[in-house]
C-alpha cells in the first residue's frame, strides 16, 4: 500500500500493480473486506450507493479499475493485467487472513471469477449478470470459491440465460434472479442479498433463497 488519506466519504488509498501501475481505491466501514469491481466504465465513485450500505457490516474497497479515473495505465487492458491489479488490492486490504470477498457487476463480473480461477485469494465471490460463452466453462470449472450468480427478472433473455449458465459451469455455483429489476440493479436491492450470501460464507451455513 503507497498511501492512504482520509476524507468524508471514507479513505482514499493508492496500490501499486505488478507491473508498477497505480490503481486508486477508496475504502468504506469496518468489518471483514469486501472489494467491488466495476463494469467496463465504472469507477469507485459509481459504487458508492451500494459501498454506503454494505459499510455497515463490512469493509468494502471500491476502486477504479486500470485506465479509468485516478489509476494509472491505459484501456482497454489485458485480463492479466487486471487480474494483477485485484490481487494487489486483495493483498493490501486482506489483512491477517490476507482474502477477500469480492462482488463484481457485467465485465467486472467476469474479472472476479477469472481472478479466483487464476489462484487470486478471493474469499466468497459474487457476480451480477457477468458476460459468458462457451469458452468460458473451462476456466469456470477451476474457480473453487463459494460464487453467487444474480440476474434481474426484467434484464433481456439472453443476460439471464448467460447468468444461469455461468453458475451451472462452476462447482460451487448457485444461481439468484431478483424480481423487477434490470441490469442497473438498484443497490438497496441488491445489498442485503449479498450480505445474506457473505454471512453465510463466513458460518458455512446454507445460503438463504
Amino acid at each position: 500500500m503507497d498511501e492512504v488519506t482520509t476524507t468524508r466519504c471514507g479513505s482514499r488509498g493508492l496500490v501499486r500493480s505488478q507491473d508498477g501501475t497505480r490503481i486508486a481505491y477508496e475504502r468504506y466501514g469496518d468489518g471483514p473486506p469486501v472489494i467491488l469491481v466495476s463494469g467496463a466504465s465504472g469507477t469507485a465513485r459509481g459504487e458508492r450507493p451500494l459501498a454506503g450500505l454494505l459499510a455497515r457490516r463490512y469493509s468494502v474497497v471500491a476502486y477504479d479499475r486500470r485506465g479509468r479515473g485516478a489509476s494509472g495505465g491505459t484501456g482497454p487492458c489485458a485480463v492479466e493485467r487486471e487480474i494483477a491489479d485485484l490481487a494487489a488490492l486483495v493483498d493490501a486490504v486482506g489483512g491477517a487472513a490476507g482474502t477477500a470477498a469480492v462482488h463484481g457487476t457485467a465485465c467486472g463480473g467476469a474479472l472476479a471469477l477469472a481472478a479466483a480461477a487464476a489462484g487470486v485469494p478471493v474469499g466468497p465471490v459474487s457476480v451480477y449478470e457477468p458476460p459468458y460463452g462457451p469458452e468460458d466453462s473451462g476456466r469456470l470449472g477451476r474457480v473453487h470459491a463459494r460464487v453467487l450468480v444474480v440476474d434481474g427478472g426484467a434484464s433481456p433473455a439472453w443476460a439471464r440465460r448467460a447468468a444461469r449458465c455461468v453458475a451451472a459451469a462452476l462447482p460451487r455455483g448457485r444461481h439468484r434472479t431478483l424480481t423487477g429489476q434490470t441490469h442497473e440493479v438498484a443497490p438497496h436491492v441488491l445489498a442485503p442479498v449479498l450480505e445474506n450470501f457473505l454471512d453465510a460464507c463466513r458460518t458455512e451455513q446454507p445460503v438463504g433463497a
